[in-house]
């Protein structure tokens, strides 16, 4: 079974994805950049991951350009799911390396259909 990582601050948001995705996904959570950071650092690899942009520590534009710039982590799969939805958010998001930007409030079943085409590849 295929393993995602979600980074968020907010419980809530968490949850729902593990509760939405855990029927065809291993779902790990962690709370902000470097708790992900850490746990991957601890030999965790996620075939994809699902970042917030706003979040304490170490905020998602961090954690992207922390993951592109690793050698281990670089050809990971990272979606933005961020309330932050300016033009100039997306594309510094993409230009950084992420694969897709969904903006909140969203479907979860666009982002579950968005994460599969990904992991199709």
């Amino acid at each position: 079974m295929k393993k995602i990582l979600v980074v968020d601050d907010k419980s809530s948001i968490s949850n729902l994805l593990v509760q939405f995705l855990s029927h065809q996904y291993k779902v790990e959570t962690k709370a902000d950049g470097l708790e992900a950071l850490t746990w991957l650092q601890e030999g965790n690899i996620p075939d994809l991951v699902i970042t917030d942009l706003q979040m304490p520590n170490m905020d998602g534009t961090e954690l992207i350009k922390r993951l592109k710039e690793s050698g281990y982590f670089k050809d990971i799969p990272i979606i933005v799911l961020s309330s932050k939805d300016s033009s100039s958010d997306r594309v510094e998001c993409l230009k950084l390396g992420a694969e897709d930007f969904i903006a909140k409030p969203f479907n979860p079943e666009e982002l579950l259909l968005r994460i599969d085409k990904i992991l199709l590849r």
